[in-house]
């Protein structure tokens, strides 16, 4: 149905997340009917940006690489106003992400890139908990909010840090999780609700 040379470029746009086959031919024809211009100025974003954005050397963040990959450092760890004694450890850049969205959270972050899973074949070993206290000592973090997801493997991995990360004498505090906002009480899971119960607030 397609040239050879199209049907090369749907496969590789299919292999995106969220993209199907129909979705990848509309991304197609649409760069064939575009101004030829967007189309050569995106390929040339999408052929240097594995060269131009590397993940932070201090906390796993996206980052502009300067100069040498090892040394990328993202806008949120070059930030003064940032709290470096408070510390949010996420799973993912998402996840990080997602937090910055909400424009309450001052301190800086980092990511771990992977959350305990046991079905997955990642282990303990496979965290970078090395860097994490490297860190932590550094710039001499007070408190480390654990914010991986409210999952079998988020929590295990939360309960892993606790663990690991106690004897260094900080202050480990979990992300709530409770009844979300606008939602109705009777399609709350169980979980959910024991949660929203045990960390309900007074008046």
């Amino acid at each position: 149905m397609f040239s050879e040379r199209l049907t090369r470029l749907l496969s590789l746009l299919a292999r995106l997340p969220g993209v199907g086959e129909k979705t990848a031919q509309r991304y197609a024809l649409y760069l064939l009917a575009a101004d030829p211009s967007y189309g050569r100025e995106l390929g040339g974003e999408i052929a240097t940006l594995c060269d131009r954005v590397a993940p932070c050397s201090r906390c796993g963040n996206v980052a502009d690489v300067l100069g040498d990959v090892s040394e990328a450092v993202c806008g949120i760890c070059t930030d003064d106003k940032r709290d470096a004694k408070v510390l949010c450890v996420v799973a993912r850049v998402q996840d990080l992400l997602a937090i910055e969205r909400a424009g309450t959270m001052r301190g800086r972050y980092f990511v771990l890139g992977r959350l305990l899973s046991p079905l997955e074949g990642i282990g303990p070993d496979e965290l970078p908990l090395d860097r994490l206290a490297t860190r932590i000592r550094r710039d001499g973090v007070r408190e480390i909010i654990v914010a991986t997801p409210p999952s079998v493997d988020g929590e295990a991995t939360a309960l892993f840090l606790k663990q690991e990360l106690a004897p260094l004498g900080v202050v480990l505090t979990r992300i709530a999780s409770g009844v979300p906002h606008g939602g109705d009480l009777e399609y709350a899971d169980p979980i959910t609700m024991g949660r929203a119960l045990a960390g309900r607030q007074e008046l």
